[in-house]
């Protein structure tokens, strides 16, 4: 009689269930034979606790020759990308270019952010002395007045931020308020800037820049030298050349009343050229800058992008005192920028979800009160 097999286990089809073994099945890793589970003795607690952690008893090989296993998620990268990251402190910030209004000719704060105009006014003494007689007339000196009148333009910036925005620009470390109100006070400062240079037309016609106001005299254009007219084409002797007939120009304009060696003179060139202040003499390493410096040291040199191209293409470069004594009650300037309200707050709106800031400025321009003080060249 045949011996019969030994059944060890038997589970009707609804009570079976996928299989989890936790660590406590290590202990009992022998009992597993029981439902068809073996190990050669001593391994079964090593697999087991390889195996135990999200291992499963599954399969969808259906069929006498089944194709392997296909994965039911989409392919991906084992890591994203975002745990591969490694994040630099801080921001770069976009630059704009230099703003050089005011290291040219320096802002005077005047009136007020309402104000229309600003006028200057201008005296002349009249008369002239007669030769004397007893019996003659007396011969009367007088004084005549004009009025120069500026108008004040006016430019406002403002900001909104919203509570959502200002909650998740904080995650990346950004103020949005603070960067905000910063990016208004720079956007009012470019604009009066650009004003400084180049005026505005507001319809009054009456706001005037460094390179337009109607008082500024005209433009003496350079000699050409033995490779061209530019500076970039001339040598050492020839952009000295061209430096000494400025000062000699402005010198003869002004009938002495600039004392060329002493005066404070102001030498502002296009950005273009500035660097051919560096050329140096044939002979030695004397340069067109060290040049100025040793037979002018009243000189200061500044440049300015704006006066690239200014005339018509041509780059173009100013002489002019800063400030004369001639007896005037206004300072002496020779120019002077107009400001009422470099930065002024016009009110805070708090909204449900946001709020709002506002801010404004006052320019009326550059106004060139001493032209005879001026000497322009152009074609450098």
């Amino acid at each position: 009689m045949a011996k019969l097999s030994v059944i060890h286990s038997s589970i009707d089809a609804r009570n079976v269930r996928s299989m989890q073994l936790s660590k406590d099945d290590l202990r009992n890793y022998g009992a597993l034979s029981m439902i068809g589970i073996h190990f050669q003795d001593g391994r079964g607690r090593d697999v087991i606790g390889q195996m135990m952690d999200g291992l499963g008893f599954d399969g969808d090989d259906v069929g006498l020759t089944p194709a392997p296993l296909s994965g039911l998620t989409t392919a991906s990268v084992t890591t994203p990308v975002q745990f591969l990251q490694n994040w630099l402190p801080g921001f770069v910030r976009v630059m704009t270019a230099a703003r050089k209004i005011d290291e040219i000719v320096g802002i005077m704060t005047v009136g007020s952010w309402e104000d229309e105009q600003v006028v200057q006014g201008i005296l002349e003494l009249s008369g002239a002395a007669q030769p004397y007689s007893d019996y003659g007339n007396v011969p009367l000196s007088s004084w005549n007045t004009n009025y120069n009148a500026r108008a004040v333009v006016r430019f406002e910036q403002g900001m909104s931020v919203g509570v959502l925005e200002e909650a998740r620009s904080a995650r990346i470390r950004v103020a949005t308020a603070a960067e905000k109100r910063s990016g208004a006070g720079i956007a009012l400062d470019i604009q009066r800037n650009r004003v400084g240079f180049y005026g505005y037309n507001d319809g009054s016609g009456l706001t005037y820049g460094f390179l337009n106001d109607p008082n500024l005299p005209n433009y003496n254009t350079v000699a050409t030298g033995t490779g061209g007219y530019l500076w970039s084409q001339k040598t050492f002797l020839e952009i000295i050349a061209d430096i000494r007939t400025a000062l000699a120009g402005l010198q003869l304009q002004t009938y002495d009343l600039i004392d060329i060696q002493k005066t404070p003179i102001t030498m502002a060139v296009a950005n273009a050229v500035y660097q051919y202040l560096t050329v140096v003499a044939v002979y030695g390493n004397v340069s067109v800058r060290t040049w100025i410096q040793e037979n002018y040291p009243n000189i200061r040199i500044v440049s300015a992008p704006e006066l690239t191209g200014a005339n018509s293409s041509a780059n173009v470069a100013y002489f002019f005192a800063d400030s004369i004594d001639d007896g005037g009650s206004d300072g002496g300037k020779t120019f002077i920028q107009v400001v009422p309200s470099k930065f002024q707050a016009l009110g805070v709106e708090k909204r449900s979800k946001s709020y709002v800031e506002d801010y404004a400025n006052a320019t009326a321009g550059i106004m060139c009160k001493r032209p005879f003080a001026v000497y322009r060249i152009t074609g450098i």
